[in-house]
């Protein structure tokens, strides 16, 4: 009798820890489920438990709090981020009007009579100034991009024309700087709803790219899939170089004048039309690829 009544009790006391697991397993993967969700969205919702279980609530209690801290620290990057841009674009406004001065100063002075090496520093110091007012437009074009200033209008595009357009318009300088452009598109139109001004600036930081870095190439192919590639040969560059190409501000001795902002805006127009962009180094050549998918 007594070993059936010992195991009767070992089968309860087995239901009871595996009710107990169960419910705990229960537990945990309903605070994974939530904790991701809070994650992913902007929401002062705390965890909420159905267990009663005191660890798996303690748990959730300290998590509540890590998140509490999270999104206050998230509102502080946020509201300074959103600081940050605005000054840029104010400051970025100041500049142009003595950058203006500036330049129609010097083109007064390109008319005076001077001496070689008044010629001289006045040839640097309009270099100089068209440096800064490049940077200024950068800035300003990256602050107003970054800040989502300018509401795209996504409307039908067709690829095929977008990258003849763009190629087109490139062409001069591009033979200018001894470089031959190929274009292949297929035969099929490749349509996307895109921001048409958008995909003209993306296309046209990428083309001002290949001025800077290329060794005498480019090949420009359009696939179905509305994949875009731009490859050329770029002997002065290496993977960790094209690594940082996105980065801001981010320059190569190779590109000179160069902000390091256009790829960074490029970047930045393209995540916010729904694409991708990436660039990679190979066999001495510089990828750089647009994909924009199919939206319902």
């Amino acid at each position: 009798m007594l070993p059936w009544l010992l195991c009767g009790a070992l089968t309860i006391l087995a239901l009871a820890l595996y009710v107990r697991l169960r419910l705990l397993q229960h537990s945990l993967d309903e605070i994974g489920r939530q904790l991701g969700e809070r994650l992913s969205s902007d929401t002062n919702n705390p965890i909420f438990l159905s267990s009663r279980d005191p660890h798996a609530r303690k748990l959730a209690a300290a998590l509540n709090i890590q998140l509490k801290e999270l999104r206050r620290q998230r509102q502080r990057y946020e509201n300074g981020d959103r600081e940050l841009k605005e000054a840029v674009t104010n400051i970025s406004h100041d500049l142009r009007t003595p950058l203006t001065a500036i330049c129609g100063y010097l083109e007064l002075l390109d008319k005076a009579d001077k001496s070689p090496e008044q010629v001289r520093y006045l040839a640097l110091i309009s270099d100089r100034a068209e440096v800064m007012k490049q940077l200024t437009e950068e800035l300003l074009r990256c602050s107003m991009a970054l800040s989502a200033q300018e509401e795209l209008r996504l409307e039908p595009v067709d690829l095929n024309a977008a990258v003849e357009e763009a190629v087109a318009s490139f062409y001069g300088a591009l033979v200018e700087g001894g470089i031959t452009p190929t274009v292949s598109l297929p035969e099929a139109r490749v349509v996307r709803n895109l921001d048409r001004a958008a995909l003209s600036r993306v296309l046209g930081n990428l083309l001002n790219n290949a001025l800077k870095y290329s060794g005498g190439d480019l090949d420009v192919t359009l696939e179905e899939s509305a994949t875009i590639t731009l490859s050329n040969a770029a002997p002065g560059l290496d993977e960790v170089q094209v690594g940082r190409l996105f980065d801001r501000f981010y320059t190569v001795e190779a590109a000179r004048h160069s902000t390091g902002l256009g790829l960074s805006i490029a970047r930045t127009l393209t995540e916010r039309m729904g694409g991708t962009i990436a660039a990679r180094f190979e066999g001495g050549r510089l990828y750089v690829t647009l994909y924009f998918p199919e939206t319902s």
